[in-house]
């Protein structure tokens, strides 16, 4: 295998499949299936998931809503996602643990570093919530903090398109696909990958992304051996 640690970032409008909101069950059963593939070769994995299925802080403010209230409601949202992954993945035999930015006793470990490495190492799916656990940060920021404490050695953003295009292919049929930029290319051509804070993370870090299309079954198991898939931004 080609990594060890793997952070795997997934959106929450992907969790919709084709509903228009909310939680498609076979969607997440077949995201939990690819998972648990790569899991049982002895892939460390972790896990950020979106919530913008249920609801996000930045409509909220643009209704009227205060700022702050929104993103926390988001962060909730997170935790709904995490919930429906962790008992998909439990209900096919993957060892789990979910764990808060926000303290939720009664569903949630906190986030703890030491703790998430020590699940990693054991073999467990750990999946993180509640984003950063503070507002104006999106889960794109919270994907690569938390990457980064934990030491994986790439974040793998699964989303609904194959990779990272010269412009969005839903809108520009003439867009074409990068196989492989670097962080100082997307800065200069302005490529939308993630927002700027967690993009600079990473790129601080000198941690490698690759974005790929995470609704094609069998990606997720040929990335983690080596095979190029999506578009990969490195240095």
């Amino acid at each position: 295998m080609k990594y060890k640690r793997i952070l795997l970032k997934l959106s929450g409008e992907s969790l919709m499949g084709d509903k228009q909101f909310g939680i498609d069950n076979q969607r997440l059963l077949q995201y939990a299936e690819e998972i648990k593939e790569i899991w049982s070769s002895g892939i460390q994995i972790a896990i950020v998931i979106g919530g913008g299925n249920i609801f996000r802080g930045v409509q909220a403010e643009q209704g009227g809503m205060e700022r702050t209230q929104g993103d926390y409601m988001g962060m909730l949202a997170t935790m709904i996602n995490s919930m429906a992954l962790q008992s998909a993945l439990e209900s096919i035999g993957v060892d789990t643990r979910l764990q808060s930015a926000i303290e939720m006793k009664a569903i949630a470990e906190p986030f703890i570093k030491r703790r998430a490495v020590r699940h990693l190492e054991k073999g467990r799916v750990v999946i993180f919530g509640s984003g950063t656990g503070n507002p104006f940060f999106t889960t794109d920021t919270a994907a690569s903090l938390r990457a980064i404490e934990t030491d994986c050695d790439v974040i793998l953003k699964g989303t609904r398109v194959d990779g990272i295009y010269t412009a969005d292919p839903e809108k520009d049929p003439t867009a074409t696909r990068y196989d492989k930029v670097s962080f100082s290319e997307v800065f200069e051509k302005d490529l939308k990958v993630m927002d700027m804070t967690a993009f600079t993370l990473c790129n601080e870090n000198k941690l490698p992304i690759i974005v790929f299309d995470m609704n094609k079954k069998g990606n997720l198991k040929q990335l983690v051996e080596g095979t190029h898939v999506g578009t990969l931004v490195s240095f």
